[in-house]
């Protein structure tokens, strides 16, 4: 009997996986390390300049104290936009976008106007907050089965990027003759090459696309619903937030807390560079860790425990034990971040899921963070000393252990 149209088997597209196979390996690593590279470099660049940028300007300390801040802010404010622009666009594409927007933010910073100046931060601060929640979910796709490993590889690049940018930003204004501006305005030269790298990346997504008849949505790649109700989404958040605050309050204010115990300011110096070397360390190493256990429980507690020793030796022995509490605080500080951005991949079940907890984590994380400094600066004003402000950071380490101890059970959002 002959088989009419009607009746003849129907052949369908199969959804693509959710790994996909965007550009040859090495391609996606050199532009995923690239990324990140780019994603802390031009905020730790403009920290040894902060003196010179105020007496251009004649801001007062706290105008300069806005300089740090509000990049930070407004990672916080940008970051809960990016799962919509991820499904609407694409990650490779909005990747680029917010590559190019960083480069862009970085020369608007240099002009010489006040305003561009600050303009120029909320730019870079956007900027970053798409990296920030679009790098995890891109990690999960990509590296399905090394997640957590990939997560350290990334956030270990992010802190030699800063790292590198805060030991070479001084040079390269003597090397370039062209006074801050220059020197700032030359890391928009990395942002461009990240986005050469990434091209490849773009080009081969919109083919892949182009290339499926009929695309079929994953269930796997839907949102997570309800996310803000979510007590471990809540709990994880939480971790990354107070993580970040005690990151950034010593960020600020370490070296003065030990020049003002008496250390040469130039030996204070090289302790904090110290404790930002360490970091490394603590970033690579500690999301290896949590990718080969089924709880990252006591990994949480154990970092939350290192951050409260290090603070302590601050707060009871700050110059005598200054170069123990920097190394302790190093390794605390890094894999504390490291960790936190392994929950975000190893707490969820897709690319999406994770770029909605990333967006919820940073967002809160962030705004909770940029507390920390002003908070910590007001507290020694109005007491005249550092032991409040530290004591406070030893109680938020405790919650720290808290949220960590439920942040790291073995359960998916």
């Amino acid at each position: 009997m002959a088989v009419t149209r009607a009746q003849q088997p129907v052949v369908t597209t199969s959804p693509l996986p959710v790994r996909s196979r965007l550009a040859h390996p090495a391609l996606l690593l050199t532009g995923i390390l690239l990324v990140a590279l780019n994603m802390r470099a031009c905020l730790a660049a403009i920290s040894p300049m902060v003196g010179e940028i105020q007496r251009t300007f004649g801001l007062s300390a706290t105008a300069s104290g806005l300089i740090t801040t509000v990049p930070v802010l407004f990672q916080g404010a940008g970051a809960p936009l990016t799962p919509r622009l991820t499904r609407r666009f694409g990650t490779e594409r909005v990747v680029l976008g917010a590559v190019l927007v960083l480069g862009a933010g970085v020369l608007l910073r240099v002009l010489p106007s006040v305003a561009a100046l600050y303009a120029g931060c909320v730019v870079i601060g956007v900027a970053i907050a798409v990296l920030n929640v679009s790098m995890p979910g891109l990690v999960k796709r990509e590296f399905p089965g090394r997640a957590a490993a990939m997560t350290g590889v990334y956030s270990t690049t992010m802190l030699v990027g800063a790292t590198l940018a805060a030991g070479t930003s001084v040079p390269l204004e003597h090397v370039l003759g062209g006074g801050w501006q220059a020197s700032l305005g030359a890391w928009s030269l990395l942002a461009l090459v990240a986005a050469v790298a990434w091209l490849p990346q773009v080009l081969r997504a919109r083919q892949e696309k182009a290339a499926v008849a009929a695309p079929v949505r994953p269930a796997a790649t839907r949102p997570i619903e309800g996310i803000w109700r979510t007590p471990l989404a809540w709990q994880i958040s939480l971790f990354m937030g107070i993580s970040s605050l005690l990151v950034y309050t010593l960020v600020a204010w370490m070296p003065t807390i030990l020049a003002d115990h008496g250390m040469d300011r130039g030996e204070a110096g090289l302790v904090f560079a110290f404790s930002n070397l360490v970091q490394v360390t603590g970033a690579f190493l500690v999301p290896l860790m949590a990718g080969r256990m089924t709880s990252q429980r006591t990994l949480a507690v154990v970092m939350a425990a290192l951050n409260a020793l290090g603070i302590a030796v601050l707060l009871v022995s700050p110059v005598p034990g200054a170069w123990v509490a920097a190394t302790i605080l190093g390794v605390a500080q890094g894999g504390s971040l490291g960790l936190g951005l392994a929950f975000i991949v190893l707490r969820t079940d897709s690319a999406a899921g994770a770029a909605q907890l990333g967006g919820m984590s940073q967002a809160v994380g962030y705004l909770v963070a940029a507390a920390g400094p002003v908070g910590a600066g007001a507290l020694h004003q109005l007491t005249g000393g550092w032991t409040t402000p530290l004591a406070l950071m030893l109680v938020l380490a405790a919650v720290v252990g808290v949220a960590g101890w439920g942040a790291g059970r073995n359960r998916t959002l």
